[in-house]
């Protein structure tokens, strides 16, 4: 399907691997010029090296910035422009008990989850709405809805990013520029299959009994199994398009069934 992305331009935070990555080539396979995001000029260069050999029909570019340095996000900005397609991706996750979160570890969270795409928007966006066009697009999480006890941080950042793209897309009355949140659900990122390795080997289990074990810990899950980085790509470049014009200020889920209640 074509989805008349060909001559646009997309940025992609946190795109060398995973999600962001599925993302950054789904969007490319459609003809975007895309601009891919990581902490190291290495695996930027990877990322990029990787989407020309496999798309090369537009001149796919890089930017190293990690959103946890204020210097380095002040540094991509200065050199990013011209975005009609605005993914924001980057995030941190990971386990820890409520208790033993520091100060320091919820603004790193946040300064992340969240902050990231405050800079980015308020930089991009009034661009967007001047020539009248264009895609603001969060990549959120079931957690922000319902969030799980053992990773608050996590939840509440994604609960705020969630807040953040409705609040938005209020700002882009009387345009075709759309700002959308998408829910994704339990997907088996680069980050995941690590964190599932790691127990497969402390447990000496099988890798994929692990990851079965994991989804069989969540009974509302309708697909029973991880989803794969591309089911959450394909929707976001759906939302990236013309083709989604009515589609502004939603929280769209891509979760597997795991929510049971109304958004």
């Amino acid at each position: 399907m074509d989805l008349g992305l060909e001559g646009r331009t997309a940025f992609v935070s946190g795109s060398t691997q995973g999600i962001g990555f599925a993302i950054a080539s789904e969007l490319a396979a459609e003809g975007a010029r895309v601009i891919v995001n990581g902490r190291t000029a290495e695996r930027v260069e990877e990322a990029v090296a990787t989407l020309r050999d496999v798309h090369p029909d537009a001149d796919h570019a890089g930017l190293a910035a990690d959103f946890a340095r204020r210097a380095d996000v002040t540094r991509l900005l200065e050199q990013l422009d011209g975005v009609d397609i605005l993914v924001n991706n980057v995030g941190l996750f990971g386990v820890a008990e409520f208790g033993s979160i520091s100060d320091e570890e919820w603004a790193r969270y946040l300064e992340v989850n969240l902050m990231s795409g405050v800079r980015l928007s308020r930089h991009l966006l009034p661009a967007m709405l001047e020539r009248g066009w264009g895609r603001v697009l969060f990549i959120a999480s079931e957690s922000g809805v319902n969030v799980p006890e053992d990773m608050v941080h996590y939840g509440v950042t994604k609960s705020a990013m969630i807040a953040l793209g409705n609040g938005l897309s209020k700002l882009t009355r009387g345009t075709a520029v759309t700002v959308n949140t998408v829910l994704g659900g339990p997907t088996y990122s680069d980050g995941v299959a690590a964190i599932v390795e790691s127990i497969a080997g402390a447990k000496s289990a099988p890798v994929e009994a692990v990851k079965e074990a994991i989804i069989g810990e969540n009974a509302t899950t309708l697909l029973e199994r991880f989803l794969d980085p591309s089911e959450i790509a394909h929707l976001v470049a759906y939302l990236a398009s013309p083709a989604a014009s009515a589609t502004n200020g939603a929280a769209i889920r891509a979760d597997g069934g795991v929510l049971t209640s109304v958004l």
